[in-house]
């Protein structure tokens, strides 16, 4: 995963207030198994800034497959 990229949790997170399928925004890339994500409300407010594991994200897609970079 990389910056910018949109992801959803695949685990509840409680101690990130972040529950499973919850969506949110790759910030910075930590190492190769931990990303630092952003969780925003519907109005672009954050409520949760957290390092999560790249295994416990799914990237979501915004195009067809033979698009997708």
């Amino acid at each position: 995963m990389k910056v910018l990229d949109v992801v959803a949790t695949l685990q509840d997170f409680p101690e990130q207030r972040v529950v499973k399928g919850q969506v949110g925004t790759v910030v910075e890339e930590l190492d190769a198994d931990h990303v630092l994500v952003e969780f925003a409300d519907v109005n672009g407010v954050a409520y949760a800034l957290a390092p999560m594991p790249v295994g416990q994200l799914m990237e979501l897609k915004h195009a067809p497959a033979d698009q997708a970079a």
